[in-house]
């Protein structure tokens, strides 16, 4: 996928504007989640002062970004690539591939422009995968970095092709592979993203392509010549893009594959983020363990999502754990957010999750996930507030924009619980998280949000018994809201953009007496 378009006008509404940064008159209706969105925004410009970068999440250093690429493990670091504009606020289209690396993937040092745009009559890079190429099969050494990448020679968007960049320097800069393809597109629209992995047990490499509803199979011994063997169809989720393919190991020893894909359900009532089947992979054919996917992430903004091996001390790969990390925007509103006015870039990133394969009650094989265990180590405050009762709405003491919440719900028999997250401070703006009835939501309307079609406000998840206590665990930052529900069963992530003073948190319950219990609160330092 690439930056697709150019630098969009923003409307002066607070629903879906860069511009609704400051406190305006407040608006009706708070409580359960769905009260109105707060309008009568003022331009940013008034009070210069005002930041919205991230206090703990990863953000493109200026300009824009999008898709992340899958990082490697390279000389005791992760290499993070992902696709950068620097030409973004100067309303000019496509992307390079920008490198920032770290130790910890917490704390990330920008490296500039790894593999750059326009250097060959080919134009810009959109997604694809770099490789360490440890045996040299490619020819150009052993330990080289390989990147396939999808390119549209002239420009445009309709000729997309496969084409090789190579480095011999640990992966800080690249040289082209000539000015052709090294997979040619055969006659069809879409033909991007190619995901590209070691098959050790055949000896190849194996490429995931996006070709529309299906992800194409093809093989390889030198990551130049590319041959198809198949693929895998599935049909309407729109086109799948970006997609994922890897191995991975149970608490029970039981090994599956996945292929996962960033795709769009909103139309099925679906989320809007990444896709994947568990199932078998023979090296040409997946053969998924149920039709229907299901979603590493069920809020609307955790798109292009990559995974990758976690290294152990040893340097291995861990096959019981991977990481992934995503791009906190969707495509329907990627050019709406505060950072632009008030601090010059487009461009932020999820935490980075551990992700693992667990067995439910009923057999069934699903993808877990929870903050980077590094994460621990960036804590700077902590704040524990216990086991608290409420009914109704209690106000708490702590004030904040940039922080981590966890409990555990425990409620007899109430409609619903949950915190009011950057709760403004006479209580109309907030954004809500917690339990309602058979599920677990995440709700943004009553905050200025990027929405500005008010659909896609609330993200919804089943709970499993009923009367059980429910664990939530709440990544808040400035711009964005990260719920993992029961130890990462379901997760929830979404844009926000709440005003500065907005810094109040609230726990409810309605319909009866709630306790949250083990209340904890963390800041971070990065």
């Amino acid at each position: 996928m690439r930056d697709m378009t150019r630098r969009a006008l923003f409307a002066g509404t607070a629903a879906g504007t860069a511009a609704a940064l400051l406190p305006a008159a407040p608006a009706a209706g708070a409580g359960r989640p769905g009260a109105a969105v707060p309008a009568g925004p003022r331009r940013p410009d008034a009070v210069p002062a005002a930041r919205y970068r991230a206090g703990y999440h990863f953000t493109v250093p200026d300009q824009w970004k999008n898709d992340p690429q899958r990082p490697l493990w390279i000389d005791g670091e992760y290499h993070y690539y992902y696709l950068y504009n620097a030409d973004y606020l100067a309303g000019e289209v496509g992307t390079a591939w920008r490198l920032a690396t770290s130790t910890d993937l917490v704390s990330f040092r920008d490296r500039g422009v790894a593999v750059p745009k326009d250097t060959t009559p080919n134009g810009d890079l959109w997604s694809g995968s770099a490789v360490v190429d440890t045996h040299g099969t490619a020819g150009f050494g052993a330990g080289a970095v390989v990147v396939i990448v999808t390119m549209s020679p002239g420009g445009g968007t309709d000729h997309q092709e496969q084409f090789l960049y190579y480095s011999t320097d640990g992966g800080r800069t690249f040289t082209p592979y000539g000015t052709g393809p090294v997979l040619p597109n055969p006659g069809v629209a879409d033909f991007r993203d190619p995901k590209v992995i070691r098959d050790e047990e055949r000896g190849r490499w194996v490429m995931a392509l996006a070709q529309n509803d299906t992800i194409g199979f093809h093989h390889s011994a030198d990551l130049k010549s590319w041959t198809p063997a198949g693929g895998f169809t599935h049909r309407g989720l729109g086109v799948l893009e970006c997609p994922d393919l890897f191995r991975i190991t149970a608490a029970d020893g039981t090994a599956k594959w996945v292929l996962g894909v960033s795709a769009n359900g909103k139309a099925a009532g679906l989320p809007h983020t990444y896709a994947y089947w568990t199932g078998s992979f023979d090296g040409g054919a997946f053969t998924p363990d149920a039709a229907d996917p299901q979603w590493l992430d069920h809020g609307w903004d955790w798109y292009a999502a990559v995974t990758f091996d976690r290294h152990r001390a040893d340097g291995t790969p861990d096959p019981a754990v991977r990481y992934a990390i995503g791009w906190l925007n969707n495509w329907d509103y990627a050019h709406t957010t505060p950072t632009i006015d008030c601090d010059g870039f487009n461009g932020t990133d999820s935490i980075v999750r551990e992700v693992v394969l667990r067995r439910d009650d009923s057999g069934t094989y699903h993808l877990a996930s929870r903050p980077v265990a590094a994460l621990d180590s960036h804590v700077s405050r902590t704040v524990r507030l216990g086991d608290l009762s409420v009914e109704g709405t209690r106000l708490l003491e702590y004030t904040g924009v940039s922080y981590e919440v966890s409990c555990e719900i425990t409620a007899d028999h109430p409609t619903g619980a949950g915190l009011q997250l950057r709760r403004s401070p006479d209580g109309n703006r907030h954004i809500d998280a917690g339990i309602w009835g058979d599920y677990a939501f995440l709700n943004r309307r009553a905050t200025v949000n990027p929405d500005g079609s008010g659909t896609w406000q609330e993200s919804r998840t089943p709970l499993g018994a009923a009367g059980r206590p429910v664990r939530l665990r709440i990544l808040v930052d400035r711009t964005s809201v990260e719920m993992f529900v029961d130890d990462g069963r379901h997760v929830h992530s979404s844009a926000a953009f709440p005003y500065l003073v907005d810094d109040r948190l609230a726990l409810f319950s309605a319909g009866g007496r709630a306790v949250f219990r083990n209340t904890v609160v963390r800041e971070f330092t990065v």
